[in-house]
């Protein structure tokens, strides 16, 4: 998005958090959301010894998942990897992949976290407040906080709690398999961002937004041709 080029990503480490810590203030914790009928997942990688961000995002349909539009936007990678300022180091290329969209989402549902962070402002808090577009955070792995048994039946789900603060909650997505971890990432409840990550599901652990996402990012399966043609048709 071309009101993101002059922001500055080869930060401090003082400087990053206390950009953080400014834009935490701004999430919105409530549901501010239009009627939600395009999703996008956003996943990020990196090429050439980390030199090069990479960044998908891929507009689904919803409720029915099927994939309307989708970009790739590779840049090179300006801040280095230093745990819990990772959105430094992704923004970049989020934003340019989000900006060559012909089809705006309603939501986005981030692979990292949204408040389940230790200065509660994950990639998809970055993104949200950035954009302004409700963001949900589902990371793969817990990154900080500490959560009750989770039952192993699909559907599961637990609060995640730091400081006696619920951040997120912990997700079963499918039986006997590894949960997510769901938070808020801006203008969404907690239990709304549970839903359409339920939403969004399939038969497999992760939702449809962030399997397209991480497919094409990788190109994965030909995910692209695959796309091109769907898209084509």
């Amino acid at each position: 998005m071309s009101e993101f080029a002059d922001l500055r990503w080869d930060l401090s480490y003082a400087e990053a958090i206390s950009i953080q810590t400014t834009l935490a203030s701004q999430v919105i914790q409530q549901d501010d959301l239009p009627e939600i009928t395009r999703v996008a997942g956003v996943d990020v990688g990196f090429e050439d010894n980390g030199r090069v961000t990479r960044a998908a995002v891929a507009v689904l349909a919803f409720p029915a998942l099927e994939l309307l539009d989708y970009t790739i936007a590779k840049v090179p990678t300006r801040m280095p990897y230093i745990p819990g300022l990772l959105s430094f180091r992704e923004c970049p290329a989020i934003l340019d992949a989000l900006g060559q969209l012909r089809i705006t989402p309603d939501l986005l549902l981030c692979d990292g976290q949204g408040m389940a962070h230790p200065r509660r402002f994950g990639v998809a808090c970055h993104v949200g407040v950035l954009t302004g577009l409700p963001a949900i955070g589902v990371a793969k792995s817990r990154l900080c906080g500490h959560s009750d048994t989770l039952p192993e039946g699909k559907g599961a789900r637990v609060e995640l709690r730091d400081n006696n603060e619920v951040i997120g909650s912990v997700l079963r997505t499918r039986s006997a398999t590894r949960p997510l971890y769901i938070s808020i990432g801006h203008r969404i409840s907690l239990n709304t961002a549970v839903h359409y990550v339920e939403s969004c599901l399939t038969r497999f652990r992760l939702p449809e937004t962030t399997r397209w996402a991480d497919a094409l990012a990788s190109n994965r399966g030909q995910a692209v041709a695959r796309a091109n043609q769907i898209l084509a048709r």
